[in-house]
């Protein structure tokens, strides 16, 4: 295995059991319920159902991205240990905490000019996040070195493809994503807008569609249309959904009837509190890779 580190950020939506299995450590970010902070810290200090549960009851929700000197201290036991760092962040178009990152490094190398940091802005978000990592770790054990990486993850991480929808609109339209008349409009039709991450990585609305049981649908008829070799498709496909696990089986289960040729059965994870402070319970997402997103 290579020396060096591949690490993230909480908001890659995979399971701490998950990050350790496949060595890739993570900075933490934090949140606000009702004034109060927490660490982004996968589940454990604040269990889901929990943190879900009281945005229901009316919480009110904040999050706060990792800053310069959390970073440093992140990086600095790894330099320390003579490792070089490999870094993914959350999507620029969700969040300024690459730059935060890019700072840290840059003193960071100040102090270890030795060393060999690289930042990248993954322009992704929660498990499609952990899809990417997933698949530079796998790189990573078969020997690929620190600068190869790199440079395949800037070059394909715009393969990675996000798709939501929701059923409930009310944190939407809280954080401004959702006009707060679209959002009325919308819950008395029944919409569930279905949204993808755009080649800037920020959240995008594209389609209005009425009824949980034809979003469900359309969602994997976008996985048709954009997935490497279409319903030939023969990578693996992660997903997250915030509280409501029975939406998310319903969308996997459409996947695996209609993509055969599956690297493994679709793995269904949560939304943590840093997303999920956005989007509220009630979002499912799809992740898998495809054509380049692009303009």
């Amino acid at each position: 295995m290579s020396d060096y580190i591949l690490s993230c950020c909480s908001t890659v939506d995979l399971s701490r059991e998950h990050l350790q299995q496949r060595n890739i450590p993570c900075v933490f970010f934090h949140y606000f319920l009702d004034g109060k902070e927490y660490m982004d810290d996968l589940g454990q200090s604040m269990p889901l159902d929990k943190f879900y549960k009281a945005m229901t009851d009316g919480a009110m929700t904040k999050t706060a991205q990792v800053n310069i000197s959390e970073y440093l201290d992140f990086f600095t036991p790894f330099l320390e240990q003579g490792k070089d760092i490999l870094h993914l962040t959350l999507s620029s178009g969700i969040s300024g905490t690459v730059n935060s990152a890019r700072n840290a490094a840059a003193i960071a190398r100040e102090r270890f000019p030795e060393r060999k940091i690289y930042i990248v802005d993954s322009l992704a978000a929660s498990s499609g996040y952990g899809l990417l990592m997933d698949e530079l770790a796998d790189r990573r054990d078969a020997g690929m070195d620190i600068d190869a990486l790199r440079d395949w993850a800037e070059e394909n991480k715009l393969r990675m493809h996000h798709w939501f929808f929701s059923t409930d609109l009310t944190f939407f339209v809280r954080g401004g994503r959702i006009s707060k008349a679209a959002g009325v409009f919308g819950g008395v039709l029944n919409i569930c807008p279905l949204m993808n991450v755009d080649y800037m990585g920020r959240l995008i609305p594209r389609e209005k569609i009425r009824t949980k049981k034809k979003v469900i649908q359309a969602i994997v008829d976008k996985m048709e249309q954009c997935a490497d070799g279409g319903l030939d498709y023969d990578g693996k496909v992660y997903m997250s959904n915030s509280a409501c696990p029975e939406d998310a089986r319903a969308v996997a289960d459409l996947v695996e009837a209609r993509f055969p040729k599956l690297k493994g059965k679709v793995l269904i994870n949560d939304i943590g509190t840093v997303i999920g402070s956005h989007t509220g319970p009630g979002t499912v997402a799809l992740f898998f890779w495809g054509k380049k997103r692009e303009n």
